[in-house]
């Protein structure tokens, strides 16, 4: 007599926790390649804008147009040190990742246009266009501020086409006028803005 064999039984269905589990990942990987990038730090901006009038001082007294260029050099390094340690500590704060989804894109809209500035300061350097630097610098920071800002709160590229505004006036400017919208873009605007977003964004 042979026995029945037993059917057999369907697979069993994917754990329910495991399915809520993909789901909110999901979620929280949609919310975060959505949300505006809310680290930039207007205290970084506040005292990035010190050091820049400091340079200024310094930098209209040196004899020669390589040791001006120098302290400006010095003067970016030692903001963007400033400024990305002042971002890291606001997205530590707030629980964020620092290179999260819309901090990865700040990054690479920022990233691009200080690359080309870099290049282009050396080049214009080696063919005696010292004069030219003060509105390159002013129009392609700018650039990269509203590249960048499009994934951060609405202030920033707003700020970001504000110092475009005074690079395109630099370049067209008289000698005399440039050095001081120079100082009016990386000191004055970044008190200013920085001030303003330290007190709307926390910090």
């Amino acid at each position: 007599m042979h026995r029945p064999r037993p059917k057999p039984t369907p697979a069993d269905p994917p754990a329910l926790h495991s399915r809520a589990m993909d789901n909110l990942r999901f979620i929280r990987e949609t919310m975060e390649q959505a949300a505006a990038f809310t680290a930039v730090s207007g205290w970084g901006m506040v005292a990035a804008g010190g050091v820049a009038l400091l340079a200024a001082y310094v930098a209209a007294r040196q004899p020669t147009a390589e040791r001006w260029l120098g302290v400006w050099l010095s003067t970016a390094a030692a903001a963007l040190v400033l400024s990305g340690t002042a971002m890291a500590q606001k997205a530590a704060s707030a629980a964020m990742p620092l290179l999260s989804g819309p901090g990865r894109k700040f990054l690479l809209g920022f990233l691009p246009p200080m690359l080309v500035g870099a290049l282009l300061t050396l080049v214009l350097f080696r063919a005696g266009l010292v004069a030219v630097l003060p509105g390159l610098w002013l129009l392609l920071y700018g650039t990269a501020v509203v590249a960048a800002g499009a994934f951060s709160v609405r202030i920033v590229p707003v700020m970001g086409l504000a110092f475009m505004t005074l690079g395109a006036v630099a370049l067209f400017a008289p000698q005399g006028w440039r050095e001081a919208l120079l100082v009016a873009g990386f000191g004055g605007l970044h008190i200013a803005f920085g001030a303003v977003i330290a007190r709307r964004y926390g910090g």
